[in-house]
C-alpha cells in the first residue's frame, strides 16, 4: 500500500456540528468561513501491508483574521517527505505493539509508550458488548432527514468493534449506520489513538473529538473519509462562527492504520502510524475545553452523496487514549 500523496482542499459551504448521546444525535447545519491551508508532498515511498509503516510530517500554521462569508485565506506550510519507510522502534507516536493473535497484526501500545503522558484508557474490543463507558448512538441525525443511526449496527465481535451500515428492514431499508462516543471519559487535552480500516466506500465515517458540554465548536476531526476508501480528512473547527480548518491525506483506508490526535494548549498534531503529518499551532484556533471521542458513521443517501451501494463496515481493533502527566 502507499501513501501517494497530500493536498489540501477546500471544505464545503456547509459543515455538521454533532450533538451525541446514548438516544439521539443532534446535528446542526450552519455556514463555515473557511481557512485553508495548501500543503504538497512531491515524494512519498511505498508502505508495505505489514506492521512497518511510514508517513511523513506537515506543518501547518494558519492565518487568522476576519473572513467574509465567500472568502478564503491561504496559510503557510511546509511538508516534508520522508525518503524511507520506518520500522515501529522508528515511530515518534505510538503505533502498537507486534501480535499475530490481534485482528490487525499489533496489540495496543502499552502505559510507558508515550513519554510525558500517562495512560487514562485502553479497549482491546474483546467480548461481545460494548464496554462500559461507551454510548451508542440512535435515532434520526438532525440535519440528516434521511440518515438514521441503530443500535444494531454497533457490534463487538471477534476481537473488533464494528459498525456496520446496511439496508435494514426494521426501518423501512435504509441504509443504517453506526456511531457511538466515549461519553464515559472525558478530558481537557490528551492523546487519542484509534486503529481501523474499512471495508468499502460508502458512507462517511469519522473519529473526532467533540465537546463534553454539547456547545460547538469546537470540534476536531482527526480521521473523515467522506465517503471515500483512498483519502481521509482532518478538519478543525473553532470559534463561534465555525470556521474550519481542513487537510486531506491520501491514503488507502482498506489497509490498517494507526490513526491519532495529540491536543494541547500550544498545539495539535494529526498522526497516521507513528508520524505527524500535519500540525495546528495558531494560539486563537486550539480549543481549551473538555472533550471526548465519537467514532460514527454518517450515510447521506437522501442528498445524493455518502450513500453505500453494498453493506461495508468500519472496524476498529483497539482505542487507546491518553491525558498529560
Amino acid at each position: 500500500m502507499q501513501l501517494d500523496g497530500v493536498e489540501v482542499k477546500r471544505s464545503g459551504g456547509i459543515r455538521r456540528a454533532d450533538q451525541g448521546s446514548s438516544h439521539r444525535v443532534g446535528r446542526k447545519w450552519v455556514a463555515v468561513l473557511v481557512t485553508w491551508a495548501a500543503v504538497t508532498a512531491t515524494s512519498l515511498f511505498a508502505m508495505s501491508p505489514s506492521p512497518v509503516m511510514a508517513s511523513f510530517n506537515a506543518h501547518v500554521r494558519t492565518t487568522s483574521g476576519q473572513l467574509a462569508a465567500s472568502a478564503t485565506a491561504t496559510a503557510t506550510a511546509t511538508a516534508t517527505a520522508l525518503k524511507r519507510p520506518h520500522t515501529l522502534s522508528q515511530s515518534r507516536y505510538p503505533v502498537g505493539t507486534p501480535r499475530n493473535s490481534e485482528p490487525s497484526g499489533l496489540a495496543p501500545p502499552g502505559a510507558k509508550s508515550l513519554t510525558g503522558y500517562k495512560l487514562r484508557y485502553l479497549s482491546d474490543f474483546l467480548g461481545t458488548t460494548v464496554p462500559a463507558g461507551w454510548n451508542v448512538f440512535t435515532g434520526v441525525p438532525g440535519g440528516n432527514p434521511g440518515g438514521q443511526f441503530g443500535r444494531r449496527h454497533v457490534v463487538v465481535s471477534g476481537g473488533l468493534l464494528r459498525l456496520n451500515v446496511w439496508k435494514d428492514p426494521q426501518y423501512g431499508g435504509k441504509w443504517v449506520t453506526g456511531g457511538l462516543c466515549h461519553c464515559g471519559h472525558v478530558q481537557r487535552y490528551g492523546a487519542y489513538f484509534v486503529r481501523s480500516r474499512l471495508t468499502g466506500a460508502g458512507p462517511n465515517e469519522i473519529q473526532l473529538l467533540w465537546p463534553a458540554s454539547d456547545v460547538w465548536p469546537p470540534e476536531i476531526d482527526f480521521n473523515e473519509t467522506g465517503g471515500g476508501v483512498g483519502s481521509t480528512s482532518s478538519t478543525l473547527h473553532y470559534g463561534t462562527s465555525n470556521r474550519a480548518v481542513r487537510l486531506v491525506l491520501r491514503a488507502n483506508m482498506t489497509a490498517w492504520h494507526t490513526w491519532g490526535v495529540m491536543w494541547s494548549p500550544r498545539v495539535i498534531d494529526y498522526i497516521v502510524d507513528g508520524r505527524v503529518w500535519a500540525s495546528i499551532t495558531t494560539p486563537s484556533q486550539i480549543p481549551h475545553v473538555p472533550m471526548r471521542l465519537d467514532i460514527e458513521q454518517r450515510a447521506m443517501c437522501a442528498m445524493g452523496r455518502q450513500c453505500p451501494k453494498v453493506p461495508v463496515s468500519m472496524l476498529v481493533d483497539w482505542v487507546v487514549e491518553y491525558s498529560p502527566r
